[in-house]
């Protein structure tokens, strides 16, 4: 087992670290409406309904500029992919600062806090780019850690909204844009692992049913932890009638444990296989939202929550151990294919939530849905494994070895000469 000093030297740490820091930033600014829905709410008196779609609208947004910036990165590099992005990030936040005045401008805002959600599929790429395919997992796994900027948007924007003014809080999300602008512009350096090809070879992953397959799983775990992610605030504030701090604190809680662990997962994936891990992780957020019907208290829907969190997470970093080695040489292309159709996953559930309350009284049937929904999507995973396993991934989704003991370079093809 290789040591975490041994991987880092196989690859380029300061681009890891890049990529992690762009791609969390990121996803502190995308899920700012998330973290301060209890404010917006109470500002414009929304229902639930009105709080969940404005919740769940920068995801879906994220969702649909994933794809296209994925492809952009191809052409113009990862990492200009990746300045570009931030630099457009840090005008949208001027226009949250100084336009905002309604529920109208609060929707349009929505849309532009989409263009930070798009940074996924580049972060992980140009973070693992460096990495020889046995340490993919881990290294997509500390770039992908990056949506701990969930903890930091529920940590800090909750307390400045209360003194400042939500709208204020757009103009502190803009000026820190800058740290990670200017640590990319420094630091990383463009992987070598990007083949020139057509367009068409670029959006081949459109076309398979793997691509599809992982996208499914996706929006398990990745839909799952965003669109909870955004509704968790709202949750605890409506559910248990604590303070809008207190709430964005204890989403903090479970969205620390989903970001932590998603290392874990992918570390896991690379020793033990990311289709294994993936299996456990599903039925652990199974029987998460199922216990959570239950309406138990505080304290325990709060361990509940970073149970299914950690489950999330997880199954997040286990996922993308996968993704490099189906499509080694697009593999941002893929990888925003797939975090779109989860992000939409996502999108889906703060609506569902929402509506839940609205019309049953009570959260419990969107929880049940979307245990249901888990529930097959693990039955297709045990189908999909057995097509897997010998054609491009190794037993249990590990590292598919050639005869001599070498990992296989290209999506399971042995190289010539062996």
């Amino acid at each position: 087992m290789a040591s975490f000093k041994t991987v880092m030297k196989s690859g380029h740490p300061p681009t890891l670290f890049s990529a992690f820091l762009y791609f969390d930033f990121c996803f502190a600014i995308w899920v700012l409406n998330g973290a301060m829905g209890p404010f917006i709410t109470e500002t414009y008196k929304l229902t639930p309904a009105q709080t969940g779609f404005m919740i769940s609208l920068p995801i879906l947004a994220g969702a649909i500029m994933r794809f296209p910036l994925g492809v952009l990165a191809q052409y113009i590099g990862r990492k200009n992919a990746a300045i570009t992005e931030m630099s457009v990030i840090m005008l949208a936040m001027a226009y949250g600062f100084f336009f905002v005045s309604s529920y109208d401008d609060v929707l349009a805002m929505g849309v532009l806090l989409g263009i930070a959600g798009a940074s996924f599929g580049v972060a992980l790429s140009l973070g693992s780019g460096w990495f020889p395919p046995e340490h993919k997992g881990l290294a997509m796994g500390i770039a992908g850690a990056g949506n701990s900027g969930t903890v930091l948007a529920v940590l800090f924007a909750p307390p400045l909204a209360q003194a400042y003014g939500w709208q204020t809080v757009y103009g502190f999300a803009g000026l820190v844009m800058a740290i990670p602008l200017v640590v990319m512009i420094v630091l990383a350096k463009e992987p070598p692992d990007l083949e020139h090809q057509s367009f068409k070879d670029h959006v081949s992953c459109l076309f398979t049913k793997d691509g599809w397959a992982f996208s499914l799983i996706y929006i398990i775990t990745f839909g799952g932890f965003i669109g909870l992610s955004n509704f968790l605030p709202t949750f605890f504030y409506e559910q248990f009638a604590v303070t809008k701090v207190e709430a964005g604190r204890l989403t903090m809680l479970a969205a620390l444990m989903g970001s932590g662990i998603r290392i874990v997962g992918g570390y896991f994936a690379d020793r033990m296989g990311g289709i294994l891990v993936l299996s456990v992780v599903l039925m652990a957020a199974i029987g998460s939202f199922l216990a959570l019907t239950a309406a138990p208290s505080l304290v325990l829907t709060t361990m509940l929550f970073m149970l299914c969190f950690a489950a999330l997470g997880a199954g997040n970093g286990a996922l993308f151990q996968l993704v490099p080695l189906r499509w080694p040489t697009n593999t941002a292309v893929a990888g925003s294919m797939i975090g779109e159709v989860g992000a939409l996953g996502g999108a889906i559930l703060p609506n569902v939530m929402g509506l839940s309350k609205q019309y049953t009284g009570s959260f419990a049937t969107g929880f049940v849905g979307y245990a249901v929904f888990a529930a097959i999507v693990l039955g297709c995973l045990f189908l999909f494994q057995r097509k897997w396993v010998g054609t491009w991934v190794g037993p249990r989704g590990k590292v598919l070895e050639t005869p001599a003991g070498r990992p296989m370079p290209s999506g399971g093809m042995e190289p010539a000469g062996i």
